[in-house]
């Protein structure tokens, strides 16, 4: 698979909003606007009025300190605001405030790396810098962006703190890309500067090329599995362009999600058009060592540095533990369960890490939801394992709790509610397994040329008994018979 992207170059500048904070980036205007009327949550500042000065949010600069850190970047000392110059209906002033790295300049940070795993192979994506910048508005549109008879304007986004984060052209596949997002929104969460699963908080523009061909840009791609539909969407259209013998021109392009394709916005723009200078109502900002120092000092555990703990302390594999802090909740729900029961071992920790990284993760997806939007409880999950362990439970009734359990319904609760009572009598069960040995005799021969045929015996006991039947007094008990 990855032999096909081969000549495929891809760089990513990923815009995260600082949700966290409590206010835009240069006014006091509330950040908290998702869900919010249009145009509620603006000021003179926001919408562009002539004469109102800025005043720079210092907590954002935080942030982007936390985030440096984390990233491995070198955090500049000396910066400045530049005007970016552009028409456009989101940008109230024509223009957009933003760190810039040339014309004397510096980038809030410099370089860093993101560490990504595709295939058991371990690649570490290059960055190019990551600076500050305001978000302009929001625009709304009836329908699909190219089929809409007219655009409206919500100007409640308009100034929002936001941090990019620029890769070097290194990442060779839209899969590549897609993991490098994941692995990159986990390392935000952990910062504690954003919660990227708000709709609309990341945004991310993707430029790909053939080698040997121009470079194209595709816009504002609000999800990680939207980039790698739209990088698939690129490859497949550069190519079949190539092999006409048509040439690729260098422009912006938009995705459609709706119909999943890209669609020709405007011929691309160079640095030279947006025309950047000075923003000359800002001072420039001094960061100083002690500043990040103090930072650093309080900055919380990494997913990187996390997941390595999980392997040491848990026992766990690199799989379980990479894929845990994935999400720093199922990270923290996890490790808040497994420390409830002073019994629990590394078999308990594995057991308690499957059922969230399968049942409840799964759940969790199905209905679009956190965990920290659901009435689950580690203490829930503990005492599932262990009413399995104590036989009071099969893992085929438990997995059937989940439901109720996410809506705070206890473990003591379902089964008095659902009246369950694991068949483990041994004499009882016995009459189950004898009779369904003599009513299944081809699965029964099938047994001895195929062991994996027991299994049936085993699924046919189950369902006989409502899958009330104890799992392992039931193989007992048929292979005893069927010696």
């Amino acid at each position: 698979m990855m032999d096909d992207y081969q000549d495929v170059v891809i760089g990513l500048e990923t815009h995260i909003q600082l949700t966290n904070l409590k206010t835009k980036l240069f006014c006091n205007c509330s950040s908290d606007y998702y869900g919010k009327e249009p145009n509620t949550h603006v000021c003179p500042g926001c919408l562009g009025f002539p004469g109102i000065l800025p005043l720079i949010n210092k907590k954002a600069f935080e942030f982007a300190t936390r985030l440096a850190l984390a990233l491995g970047c070198k955090i500049n000392k000396s910066m400045y605001f530049f005007r970016k110059n552009y028409f456009y209906p989101d940008m109230a002033r024509n223009f957009q405030l933003t760190l810039y790295n040339k014309l004397g300049g510096h980038a809030f940070a410099d370089g860093g790396i993101v560490s990504i795993k595709i295939n058991n192979v371990r690649k570490e994506i290059q960055l190019n810098r990551i600076h500050i910048e305001e978000d302009p508005a929001r625009l709304v549109h009836k329908g699909s962006m190219t089929t809409s008879p007219y655009t409206l304007v919500d100007y409640n986004r308009s100034g929002i703190a936001l941090i990019e984060i620029v890769t070097d052209p290194v990442i060779n596949s839209p899969e590549e890309a897609r993991e490098y997002l994941n692995q990159l929104k986990a390392i935000v969460q952990h910062t504690g500067i954003s919660d990227l699963n708000i709709e609309g908080t990341c945004r991310v523009d993707a430029n790909i090329s053939i080698k040997g061909s121009a470079r194209v840009e595709v816009k504002n791609i609000s999800s990680f599995k939207d980039v790698e539909r739209a990088l698939k969407w690129e490859i497949r259209r550069h190519r079949n362009l190539i092999k006409q013998g048509k040439k690729i021109f260098q422009e912006t392009r938009g995705w459609d999600e709706s119909r999943r394709i890209t669609f020709s916005m405007r011929s691309k723009e160079f640095e030279k058009d947006y025309r950047y200078f000075p923003e000359q109502d800002l001072v420039p900002i001094e960061i100083e060592q002690k500043f990040i120092e103090k930072i650093r000092e309080d900055l919380s555990e990494m997913p990187t540095e996390k997941a390595e703990r999980f392997r040491k302390q848990y026992k766990l594999s690199e799989f379980d533990s990479d894929n845990l802090v994935l999400d720093q909740k199922i990270a923290d729900f996890y490790e808040e369960g497994i420390n409830i029961d002073s019994s629990f071992g590394p078999e308990e920790f594995k057991t308690f890490c499957n059922w969230l990284m399968n049942d409840i993760s799964g759940w969790l997806n199905e209905n679009n939801l956190r965990i920290t939007e659901t009435e689950l409880e580690p203490r829930e999950v503990v005492k599932l394992i262990n009413c399995i362990k104590e036989g009071r439970l099969t893992t085929k009734i438990a997995k059937s709790f989940i439901e109720d359990m996410m809506k705070g319904k206890s473990v003591e609760k379902i089964i008095e509610s659902r009246r369950i009572k694991v068949l483990s009598e041994q004499d009882k069960l016995a009459e189950f397994c004898q009779e369904v040995i003599e009513e299944n005799p081809e699965i029964v021969e099938d047994c001895r040329k195929n062991p994996k045929a027991f299994n049936a015996l085993v699924g046919q006991v189950m369902k006989n008994t409502r899958g009330q039947a104890d799992p392992e007094l039931t193989k007992t008990l048929l292979k005893k018979f069927l010696e």
